[in-house]
This record gives structure tokens, C-alpha cells and sequence, in this order.
């Protein structure tokens, strides 16, 4: 006779070396993709056209990444994850060498489209990447770890890479982002534990997405997502020439003040991962109601230091918990056969907010001027505050 004990089957360990070499590569690829915001006066003088025309190129960059990452993510489908990584870091590193050595601003243009469908596909496949890593439990720290990478690109990259290119010039800081980016896919090819995917698996069915029960839901978190970063990027991509132009502050003061965001954006990261993560949906409206007040107080007192610079921190802060529980929402909201689905189309929402918000803030920099680009931020912000908020009443009603 012999007595049935349930099996404890501990949690696997916790992939720390790997995590922390993705959260690098996202830390390579973010950097790449915002470097011109943090150069765009200087970029503008030496290609000889005007700072929207330079902003646009953030634009571009994302318009690529929505265009391609859906189509190119299909194509690549059976691919090694880790492999796709490597590949597209190397893609990346190629674009901003190319960038460096541009003749004139078409030139450049055509750079940053290569960079953008490299940057899609990494972002299909870091977007659920660590929920091919870890169990379900492990998920919203594994997604912090990552997403911390995107904080430390506007903590150090961004910051680094506008002092570097103020004192060197802006093509040596997108030389200098080449090299360590082709350094960063070295390292993830090494370190990196490779995953297996359902689109991988050679007996795997074809996944119908749109009958998925879970279709709904990522669909949902995406248009959110979409929205809350048009709202930011008609902003963020022109805070440069706002802290020189309306604040009043000098030249100087544009990378110290990156950097002060960046931390600001840490502290917020940390925030979401300890406090604000325990009551996602809560947290999330939380945190965008304190982003569109971080940018109410900076547009409504944009000569008043203290206060100016007390709210550009609220907003930095707030503002850097949000992709992490985006993402962690849409993870959480996706089953397992689309997963990878939903990261492609995560990417394409959130990038489809990145340049739509800078050309929206390109087209409203002559109409209603520079110093009226926050408070487009906090109409946007509203907009997506109030549909996360009714879907969650209605998914509590309908429960």
C-alpha cells in the first residue's frame, strides 16, 4: 500500500545573466532609436535643414517598425529566437555606422528605415522573450529585468550619447552606438539561453490569432498603448529645443537634464515592479494621470524653475513605469500560442505611438507652437486614462 504525495516541483532558477544581457540589448536598441532627440539641434546645423525635419527622423524610424514587424515577424516565424536577436543587433549596428558616415539628410533617411525594420523584429521577439523564459509567476519581475534596459537608455544612453556628440559631433556618438551594438550581439550570442517557441516547433499548428479568446484583450492593450505614446512622443521627441527654447535653459543644461529624467525614469521602473505592479490595472492608471500632470505643471510654469524642473521629474518618474506594465498587462492578457503574436503587435502599437506623436508634433510645431506641445500630451493621456478605466469596469461587469 503506498500513500499518493503531490510532487513539489521547485521553480526553475531565475535566467539572471541572461535577462540582464537582453535588458542590455534593449538598452543598445532604445538608445539608437531616441539618439536624435537628444541631438537634434546639432544634427539639424551640420545636415542643413530645420529640427522638425530632424525630429521626423524618429518618425521614420517608427513608421518603419510598424510597417515591417508584423510581415517580417512572419517571415522570420521559424527562426531561432536567440539567433533573430543577434542577427537584427548586428542590423542595428550596420545602420547607425551607416548613419555616421551619411552625406546629407536623404542619406540619413534611408539609414534609419534599415534601423527601424531591424529594430521591429528585435521587439517582436524581446517583447515575449521572457515569457519563453520563465513561468508565469516569474513573469512581471523577468519583464522589469528587460524593460529596465529602456530606462537605462534615457538614464545613460540617450544623455551619454548627446554629451559625446555636443563635445565630438553627432556622427561619432551613432559610430560609437554602432561598435557597442555589435559588441551587445556577441554577448547575447553567448549568454543568452535559447528558447523554444510555438512557431518553432516543427510539429507546431498553425496558430489562427484572430479566433484566439485572448485576440480581444491584446487588442485592447495595444490601442492603449498606442494612444498614450502619440500623447508622449508629440512632446518627448522636441524636449530638447522646449528646455532651450520655452525653459529658457542653456544648451548645456539639455544632457544634464536627459540624465535627470533618465534616473527619474529608473526610480518609476522601480516603483512599478514594487508598488504600483501589485494592482496593475490601478497602477497603470496611477501612473498615466501623474505623467499628464508631470507635463500639466511644465507646460502651465515653463519659466518657474523649481517648478518646471520638479514637474519634468514627475513626468520622467511616471512616465518609467509604464512599458513594463504595458508589457507585463499584455503578456498576462495573451495565451501561450499567441504570444508572440502580441509582442509583434505590441511593437507595432507602441512604435506606431512613437511616430505618430512625432509627427503629430512635427505638424503642431508651426500651428500651435512649441510651448503648446504638453498639453497636447495630457489630452492624449486623458484619452487612454478613460478607456482603460471603462475596460475595466466593463470586464468587472461582464466577470
Amino acid at each position: 500500500m503506498t500513500s499518493s504525495i503531490p510532487t513539489v516541483h521547485p521553480a526553475p532558477p531565475f535566467p539572471w545573466l541572461g535577462l540582464i544581457v537582453l535588458s542590455a540589448a534593449v538598452f543598445l536598441s532604445v538608445t539608437i532609436e531616441m539618439l536624435p532627440t537628444g541631438l537634434l539641434p546639432d544634427m539639424s546645423r551640420d545636415l542643413g535643414v530645420g529640427e522638425p525635419l530632424v525630429g521626423l527622423l524618429v518618425t521614420v524610424f517608427a513608421a518603419t517598425v510598424v510597417a515591417l514587424t508584423v510581415p517580417l515577424a512572419a517571415l522570420t516565424k521559424r527562426v531561432g529566437r536567440r539567433r533573430l536577436i543577434v542577427i537584427t543587433l548586428s542590423v542595428l549596428a550596420l545602420s547607425c555606422v551607416l548613419t555616421a558616415i551619411a552625406p546629407n539628410y536623404p542619406t540619413v533617411l534611408v539609414t534609419r528605415v534599415i534601423g527601424g525594420a531591424a529594430h521591429g523584429v528585435f521587439w517582436s521577439v524581446v517583447g515575449a522573450y521572457a515569457g519563453h523564459l520563465v513561468p508565469k509567476e516569474q513573469l512581471a519581475r523577468a519583464v522589469s529585468l528587460t524593460v529596465a534596459g529602456g530606462s537605462a537608455a534615457f538614464v545613460l544612453g540617450v544623455p551619454l550619447g548627446t554629451a559625446l556628440g555636443q563635445a565630438l559631433g553627432w556622427r561619432i556618438a551613432f559610430a560609437a552606438m554602432g561598435g557597442l551594438t555589435l559588441l551587445g550581439a556577441v554577448l547575447v550570442g553567448r549568454f543568452l539561453p535559447p528558447v523554444e517557441h510555438h512557431a518553432g516547433r516543427a510539429d507546431a499548428a498553425p496558430v489562427r490569432v484572430r479566433t484566439d479568446p485572448t485576440f480581444v484583450p491584446v487588442i485592447v492593450v495595444c490601442l492603449i498603448t498606442a494612444t498614450a505614446m502619440i500623447g508622449m512622443y508629440s512632446f518627448y521627441t522636441y524636449v530638447a529645443p522646449y528646455m532651450t527654447d520655452v525653459m529658457g535653459l542653456p544648451a548645456t543644461a539639455i544632457s544634464p537634464m536627459l540624465l535627470a529624467y533618465g534616473i527619474a525614469g529608473a526610480v518609476g521602473l522601480v516603483l512599478a515592479g514594487a508598488v504600483l505592479g501589485r494592482r496593475p490595472t490601478i497602477g497603470l492608471v496611477v501612473a498615466m494621470v501623474a505623467t499628464a500632470l508631470g507635463a500639466a505643471g511644465l507646460a502651465a510654469f515653463p519659466e518657474v524653475p523649481v517648478v518646471s524642473i520638479a514637474s519634468f521629474l514627475l513626468f520622467g518618474t511616471a512616465f518609467g513605469a509604464l512599458p513594463t506594465m504595458l508589457n507585463t498587462r499584455l503578456l498576462h492578457s495573451a495565451s501561450a500560442k499567441i504570444r508572440d503574436a502580441a509582442a509583434s503587435f505590441y511593437t507595432t502599437a507602441f512604435n506606431t505611438g512613437i511616430g505618430g506623436g512625432a509627427l503629430l508634433g512635427a505638424a503642431l510645431y508651426g500651428l500651435i507652437g512649441l510651448a503648446a506641445l504638453p498639453w497636447v500630451l495630457v489630452a492624449l493621456f486623458a484619452c487612454a486614462t478613460i478607456a482603460l478605466v471603462w475596460t475595466a469596469l466593463v470586464n468587472r461587469v461582464g466577470q
